[in-house]
């Protein structure tokens, strides 16, 4: 058995503890947390707060170095942007753009993902590098031979999926996939990830058959008259298998639907804001019983993987749109970060929280001379002055994945290439 201590552990499910450690397992789980003092200091890490790891429930790791690609485009054409760029790489470009994002996950202090994946190799990248996953395959179309899609990626994912990295489905939105392909995703009773209510232009499509939506001409299904989440909760394909990602243009009754369904939501601010299309209504998501998590989408709608400052957009979003400062608490924001995101995935029973029996995943933050030093609120300081240079060691089930000064040149090097291929 293992131990790591430092001068504060924060279960998440309990009080920080000071001066705390977590007993490691040969397996891979929590043995125990409690006080050093009693546990054994191990491994210790001074001037540090050990979390849980990130779980990050909505990413796209194979986007990792499309940042700034149509910066300030309106939605749809900014979206026939990325679909036309990604036309110059192969699936060895993809797979060395998704290592660069997995790395840069574990940098971050991320342990687990749900990636939405064009390629599959975000699962080769995950199991590479040792990052658990669920990653939910896209699919496109217009009935469900769209599935062929999904056979083929898992054909090429299977050898790398085990206990750590899943295969989900992942029906891309309702602009890009008929009922027809969602019944079908539904009926293969796998994990399933989607975007729902993500723009005003997809309501005005969905609803009105409005806006020019030729950008994505080859890839538009026709508009089914009502919204995707009313559509889906009309053919009864809403439930907890599904987890949605945006939701910024969800009204009351269909947020009402989702909480009932059990769909939990990735809450991603960053994207959100710098694409235009709003803040997500939180508050409402959450007083209704929805399952919310915080989530940073991509590199190709936000700058970087970075979920310190996802979570800090997540605060300053919500109490500005609520105008309170304590629409959402520095404790709240880390739960959304940790339990909520392993909630959104299915997996609150294995990860999320420093509970005996979880696993040891595990973010270890310096704090040492940052603004916060020394130490008042543990979570306070974690999550208002914690960044990806301030992580010192980021475990998956108890093994060390990164540690600060660790750096990946080759799969840097290659992804920058691929990225210099895409500029015009």
């Amino acid at each position: 058995m293992n131990v790591v201590s430092a001068d504060w552990v924060v279960p998440v499910e309990g009080e920080p503890i000071a001066d705390g450690a977590v007993a490691i397992a040969d397996d891979g789980t929590i043995a125990a947390v409690g006080f050093a003092s009693e546990l054994g200091e191990g491994e210790r890490h001074e001037g540090c707060v050990i979390l849980p790891g990130f779980v990050n429930a909505h990413s796209h790791i194979e986007y990792a170095v499309y940042a700034g690609f149509g910066d300030g485009l309106p939605f749809v054409p900014w979206i026939g942007m990325h679909v036309q760029r990604k036309e110059a790489l192969d699936f060895d470009d993809m797979v060395a753009i998704a290592m660069v994002g997995a790395h840069e996950c574990l940098r971050c202090g991320v342990t687990t993902i749900g990636d939405c994946s064009f390629s599959g190799a975000a699962a080769l990248a995950a199991a590479a590098t040792g990052l658990r996953a669920i990653v939910y395959l896209e699919v496109f179309g217009h009935d469900a031979s769209a599935l062929d899609r999904f056979h083929e990626l898992h054909h090429v994912v299977e050898p790398v999926l085990s206990d750590r990295v899943h295969a989900g489905v992942s029906p891309h939105a309702p602009y890009t996939c008929t009922l027809e392909v969602y019944e079908a995703c539904a009926a293969l009773g796998i994990p399933q990830a989607t975007h729902f209510a993500e723009s005003g232009a997809e309501r005005d499509w969905l609803v009105d058959g409005a806006g020019d939506w030729s950008p994505l001409a080859n890839l538009l299904v026709p508009p089914p008259g009502e919204t995707g989440i009313r559509l889906l909760a009309d053919a009864g394909l809403l439930d907890q298998s599904l987890m949605a990602a945006h939701c910024v243009h969800a009204d009351p009754d269909e947020i009402a639907l989702l909480a009932a369904a059990g769909v939990g939501v990735a809450h991603c601010p960053r994207s959100n804001g710098y694409l235009g299309c709003g803040v997500a209504p939180l508050r409402e998501l959450r007083e209704a019983g929805v399952t919310v998590s915080i989530a940073t989408d991509s590199p190709a709608s936000t700058p970087s993987l970075d979920l310190f400052e996802e979570i800090r957009a997540a605060i300053v979003a919500a109490r500005a749109r609520e105008q309170r400062p304590d629409a959402l608490t520095a404790a709240d924001a880390l739960e959304l970060a940790t339990l909520g995101g392993a909630r959104v995935l299915g997996l609150d029973d294995r990860l999320g929280s420093l509970v005996p029996g979880k696993q040891a995943d595990l973010t270890v933050i310096s704090l040492a001379g940052s603004p916060f030093d020394p130490v008042e609120d543990p979570v306070a300081a974690s999550i208002l002055g914690g960044s990806p240079e301030r992580v010192a060691a980021t475990l998956v089930a108890g093994e060390t994945r990164y540690s600060k000064g660790t750096s990946w040149l080759d799969s840097t090097r290659a992804a920058r290439s691929a990225r210099s291929r895409m500029l015009p």
